[in-house]
């Protein structure tokens, strides 16, 4: 459960996207060289907490370990944190490093010269895809007509979104195995727009610019391929 050079960002991506409460990890600190963060999954967020290192031995709170060995035997047996704040989080589960991350990438075939004497299997990037996105969309309202940026959350198989990126509880949260379709939409008058169609309910949102709803179709519709799979699996299981 030590990943490398993991940043906060794609930690914080990862537990929220596929771990579970109590999920955790540790990796290296951007602040110091001699520091660590473990990083862990309470309800619906993620704690960071700095192991620090000295020489060869590593301080959390107030305890030393005298190597990583020591350290990881602690945490097993000993799951319970309390940070200053009084929250209270338990280590359950392990996020280990090697992980099958869903990619919803395309791969790219060849973006440098060839005379480099790589072949194009060198040259072909893997990047997994963390399975999350967040970020400000124009939504239309559902009675009245008019358009009100909301920030907007994917985790998992829920899209929340709030009223700007500061709000702590979302105006909605919308379960995305209701959802029968995400596509482009050319109905309105504003342009990067696309919708998502519910049994109740079309929503139209709108991003700044068409790279960026590109992105946003192009997940949701990964997330829905996803919960298909799941279904006619869950269906095949139950049927046999």
């Amino acid at each position: 459960w030590y990943h490398d050079n993991l940043t906060r960002h794609a930690a914080e991506a990862l537990l929220l996207s596929n771990g579970q409460d109590g999920s955790y990890l540790l990796r290296k600190s951007n602040e110091r060289e001699d520091l660590y963060s473990l990083s862990v999954r309470g309800k619906d967020s993620v704690k960071h907490f700095h192991v620090e290192q000295t020489g060869t031995s590593y301080k959390f709170g107030f305890n030393e370990f005298s190597d990583l060995k020591e350290l990881v035997m602690h945490f097993a047996n000993q799951p319970l944190i309390g940070s200053e704040t009084g929250t209270l989080i338990v280590l359950k589960h392990p996020y280990p490093r090697q992980v099958e991350e869903p990619s919803i990438y395309e791969s790219v075939r060849v973006h440098t010269a060839m005379q480099t004497g790589r072949t194009e299997s060198d040259l072909v990037p893997t990047a997994p895809s963390l399975g999350t996105k967040e970020g400000y969309l124009i939504k239309q309202g559902k009675i009245v007509k008019n358009w009100k940026t909301r920030w907007f959350t994917l985790h998992r198989n829920e899209l929340k979104y709030f009223k700007d990126q500061t709000a702590t509880e979302p105006i909605r949260a919308l379960d995305l195995t209701e959802c029968s379709a995400v596509q482009f939409d050319y109905s309105q008058e504003r342009v990067n727009c696309f919708c998502l169609v519910f049994p109740l309910r079309t929503y139209y949102l709108c991003a700044k610019t068409g790279i960026e709803a590109d992105e946003w179709i192009r997940i949701l519709r990964w997330k829905l391929t996803q919960i298909r799979k799941q279904l006619e699996e869950r269906n095949t299981t139950l049927s046999s």
